[in-house]
């Protein structure tokens, strides 16, 4: 392809520029130097021109020069080329591809580079995904100080295919000295380490947490040029916490080139130091939790079998104490209320630890926050830990209870306590809210006595990030609980100390930082129109097989809209709504001598078919969708709400008419 003379000067320009920037004629003088030091200090032989482009082929400096030159066409020009968009709902499907990042040239970044996996030899024989088949995927999750970020989804294979960069600012305001350049030693001081998570999505959408992992990434200070490449090695999760399920291949670069560089022997001496100081503040914890549970069985012989849970393993089966996995959490402009909050928390999934094998029992696995939010479903604990964490967050005295529901099976949820003395119970897997009036064992039998409406049973224990409870009343039935905390013959406390010197998020901290919630990346009216398309097939195909034929009515089924978002906004205000608009739409709708029925049902999951399976097992929905009669019109309605994390409330309702033939 020949180029006319004055395009070809003007690459030329550009691709001068481009060297000049990336300094390639001072790295290009260092291979020089260091390629003569190496090869010609045996024998004075000649250096050839190809010898030199294979020291700088081998050292990459090539293939930077070839990554960095891009040409990126004029999108204004491209855009008014194209055709106009249709003014209906419009979204792109593909995620916009961004080309440039500013870079604040008064910060310091981390850059960080995952350059492929290996030996992830649970999906040896994984045969290579066809074009256009769906497959199974892994993404990466990160956290560091504030920051989060995700990468491109990759097919799950023995060597999966990362290859994605994130800049991580290093320097945060809060730091103090907010205008000056962070140093070396400075950063050495930030023991934050870089929360990577892993997790992978089957092709049916379901996720699941394979890795868990914390990177040090202070040994860049000390690398030469400031690179330096890591082979992390990372393990599974729960019962598999000591198995290897694979390992990534992670560069470390600094942004802009540290002036100076630490010695190994410097940072290696600052991370034992943290290390034996965070040892030891544990080694005193556990002393002292020994000798409070010593005087806690001391007050009564049957206090052993309550449920008093001091430490809780985490998804790498690292004991924690339990305040370590509260904190509080202001969700900024994502959530405006606590009932809001509750809602949000209710419509995260529910799944239950794995486990190998049979016997019911229950694997015990507390998650990080950032596993729970990128997994997108948790355990009735993570539940409510993030729970209390935005109410107290929000400004409430929060509490996780730890005790049992009917059947003694072990369960957490959260209480409040409000300034008049009001207790209230929230369950963090509905959004339910139960205000607890305890009864008086020693009234008469007459006495009218308060029914209780929660399903809880006992409770042995309640703690946030400050404080810590035993329950030493001499029942731990709730219904009879007094919840007077100044009360020590009532609730044992531990020394709020204590519990700072180990759960508090500071310099020399084992507890991982909390991430913050990100905004919903689902476009709702997108999502309410897919599924929607997809029950319709989904009914006209089931209505087909049992030789029956299906008429939509499109009017009725719009007419659906207030009733979902009515039912939606009880459940987040636990106010009811009027619906006589409803109604009334609904008879004007259906002419006289016909029959209305309608189905409302709520699903925290996106998957129609897996929805249309549950709906059928109603014995009220199958008799709409199964519907026959003379001049049957069917009507379908889904709507779609978001909330943080992508996570969604998704009402649907099914409704028919059809002309009653007595």
């Amino acid at each position: 392809m020949s180029l006319p003379p004055e395009k070809a000067s003007e690459l030329k320009q550009i691709i001068h520029q481009q060297l000049i920037k990336m300094d390639v004629h001072g790295r290009i003088r260092e291979v020089l130097a260091e390629t003569i030091r190496d090869e010609l200090a045996p024998e004075h032989q000649q250096l050839s021109t190809e010898d030199l482009i294979k020291a700088l082929r081998q050292r990459g400096i090539v293939d930077d020069v070839m990554k960095e030159l891009k040409f990126v066409t004029d999108v204004n020009e491209k855009e008014r080329t194209s055709a106009p968009k249709p003014s209906t709902h419009f979204v792109d499907r593909e995620p916009p591809v961004l080309k440039k990042t500013n870079i604040d040239p008064t910060r310091r970044y981390l850059y960080l580079q995952v350059l492929g996996g290996k030996a992830f030899l649970e999906h040896l024989q994984e045969p290579e995904p066809l074009p256009g088949q769906i497959c199974s995927t892994f993404t990466l999750c990160l956290h560091f100080r504030n920051q989060r970020f995700r990468s491109k989804p990759v097919p799950c294979a023995c060597e999966p295919d990362f290859h994605d960069g994130f800049l991580l600012e290093v320097h945060k305001d809060s730091l103090g000295d907010g205008s000056k350049m962070v140093d070396a030693t400075t950063m050495l001081s930030i023991c934050d380490p870089v929360h990577i998570v892993l997790i992978k999505t089957d092709t049916f959408g379901e996720t699941t947490l394979v890795a868990s992992y914390f990177l040090e990434w202070r040994s860049v200070l000390a690398a030469e040029n400031g690179i330096t490449n890591i082979a992390v090695e990372l393990l599974g999760v729960g019962t598999e916490s000591k198995v290897s399920v694979g390992v990534l291949n992670i560069r470390l670069e600094m942004y802009p080139q540290l002036n100076k560089t630490l010695s190994p022997e410097v940072t290696n001496t600052q991370f034992a130091l943290e290390r034996q100081k965070t040892a030891e503040k544990e080694r005193l914890f556990l002393v002292y939790a020994k000798q409070w549970w010593r005087e806690y069985l001391q007050i009564r012989p049957t206090h052993n079998v309550r449920l008093v849970k001091i430490f809780a393993q985490d998804e790498n089966g690292v004991n924690r104490p339990v305040c370590s996995y509260i904190r509080p959490l202001r969700a900024g402009r994502l959530l405006d209320t606590p009932r809001q909050a509750a809602r949000f928390v209710s419509v995260l999934g529910y799944e239950r630890a794995p486990v190998i094998g049979g016997g019911g029992g229950k694997q015990e696995q507390w998650c990080t926050l950032l596993a729970f939010l990128c997994r997108n479903k948790g355990d009735c604990e993570d539940h409510a830990n993030l729970l209390c964490s935005l109410l107290l967050g929000f400004g409430l005295e929060a509490f996780v209870c730890a005790g049992t529901k009917a059947k003694g099976v072990p369960h957490t949820w959260v209480m409040t306590c409000g300034t008049d003395g009001t207790v209230t119970f929230w369950e963090s897997l509905t959004g339910h809210r139960y205000i607890h009036r305890p009864i008086n064992p020693d009234d008469p039998p007459l006495a009218e006595q308060p029914k209780p409406l929660y399903p809880y049973r006992t409770i042995g224990c309640i703690f946030n990030h400050q404080k810590f409870f035993g329950n030493c009343q001499p029942s731990d039935a709730v219904e009879v609980c007094v919840f007077d905390l100044h009360d020590e013959s009532k609730w044992k406390p531990m020394s709020g100390e204590a519990i700072k010197s180990v759960c508090s998020p500071g310099t020399t901290s084992s507890v991982p930082p909390f991430p913050p919630l990100c905004a919903s990346t689902l476009d709702a009216a997108v999502a309410s129109n897919d599924i929607e398309v997809q029950l319709r097939v989904l009914v006209s195909e089931h209505r087909k097989d049992l030789g029956l034929s299906t008429v939509w009515d499109d009017h009725l089924s719009y007419l659906l809209s207030p009733a979902l978002a009515a039912y939606e906004l009880e459940r987040t205000t636990s106010i009811s709504a009027g619906n006589e608009e409803f109604q009334d739409a609904v008879r004007r709708a259906v002419p006289d001598g016909h029959t209305f029925k309608g189905f409302p049902i709520h699903f925290v999951y996106r998957n129609a078919r897996r929805a249309f399976a549950t709906c059928l097992r109603s014995p009220f929905c199958e008799e709409i969708v199964c519907c026959r009669g003379d001049q049957v019109r069917l009507a379908v309605r889904v709507r779609v709400f978001t909330y943080p994390e992508s996570a969604c409330a998704v009402w649907i309702m099914f409704a028919c008419k059809y002309r009653s033939v007595l």
